[in-house]
């Protein structure tokens, strides 16, 4: 089984080298300010063309205006958009039609609930991007990146056309006991690699490609 693995929250040439020579297949950069991840997009320009080619680059947002994502589609020219916040279904059918670019809909998961809901952005999306909903005092109170898992288990067995990313709390200790109890085929990364909120680590970044590779019955 392959899985594929998204580096999220990138900033530096570092740590994105680090994720393009371990085989991520997805690279993601955040423009949410309030996030220690978030990049302008002149400051994303210089890596995203770093990663033009050798993996698909993402290009995050929260409840972004227009005036942000025209300048990160124009700018960038991204192939993924990625919306954690609160956007629409009809919100992502006219981000689709106006950009021309795949979005992927992040949803934050805390019960089978949340899963059910997911199936309101069938026909919108292109991927969803399954995230823990923190429970008060956990996390960093960001839309992402706060290192809190969810069930896994509630994953299991969805009835959903849309490929489904799992993301929420995720290292190299623990993403293959979550891609077996999930069934998930891809899996996001960004704080369970980092030394400190916002700061990626290398070292950390190629223990949690080679723990999915090793997942996948690939030598390390």
């Amino acid at each position: 089984m392959h899985i594929d693995v998204k580096i999220c929250g990138l900033k530096t040439r570092q740590a994105l080298d680090a994720a393009l020579a371990g085989g991520a297949a997805y690279v993601g950069f955040v423009f949410y300010p309030p996030s220690p991840r978030a990049l302008s997009p002149d400051e994303a320009a210089p890596l995203l063309a770093q990663a033009r080619g050798r993996a698909k680059t993402v290009a995050l947002t929260v409840d972004a205006d227009t005036a942000l994502l025209d300048a990160i589609v124009s700018r960038l020219k991204p192939d993924l958009l990625q919306f954690h916040g609160s956007e629409t279904p009809q919100h992502v059918i006219d981000a689709r039609k106006k950009y021309r670019i795949p979005v992927m809909k992040a949803l934050k998961i805390g019960g089978r609930e949340d899963i059910a809901a997911a199936s309101a952005y069938e026909g919108a999306a292109d991927m969803l991007l399954f995230d823990a909903k923190p429970r008060p005092g956990e996390g960093l109170g960001l839309p992402g990146g706060n290192g809190v898992t969810f069930d896994w288990r509630l994953m299991a067995g969805l009835d959903l056309t849309l490929p489904v990313m799992l993301s929420g709390g995720l290292d190299a200790s623990n993403v293959a006991m979550a891609v077996r109890l999930s069934g998930a085929a891809a899996v996001d990364v960004s704080s369970g690699v980092e030394s400190a909120p916002g700061v990626k680590d290398v070292k950390l970044i190629g223990e949690f490609l080679a723990a999915v590779r090793n997942l996948e019955g690939v030598p390390a």
